[in-house]
C-alpha cells in the first residue's frame, strides 16, 4: 500500500462485509459514529478513520475504485 491509501480496511472499520448493501453501511457509520463523536467525549482520530471509510463506502464509485485498489 502507499501512503495514500488507507491504513485499515474501511469494511473492517465499519464492521461491515465486504458485501454489504448502501443501507447496511450507514447503520454502522450511524451506530459506531454516534459512541466515537467528538461531542460525546469520543475518539476523534476514530471518528475521522469512521467518516473517511463511510465517505468511501457510500459512494458506488469510490467503492468500487477502493475494492480495485485494496481488496483482493
Amino acid at each position: 500500500m502507499s501512503s495514500s491509501e488507507p491504513k485499515r480496511d474501511y469494511y473492517e472499520i465499519l464492521g461491515v462485509s465486504k458485501t454489504a448493501g448502501k443501507e447496511d453501511i450507514k447503520a454502522a457509520f450511524r451506530s459506531k459514529a454516534s459512541a466515537l463523536h467528538a461531542n460525546k467525549q469520543g475518539d476523534e482520530a476514530a471518528f475521522k478513520e469512521l467518516s473517511s471509510a463511510y465517505e468511501v463506502l457510500s459512494d458506488a464509485k469510490k467503492r468500487a475504485d477502493y475494492d480495485r485498489q485494496v481488496v483482493k
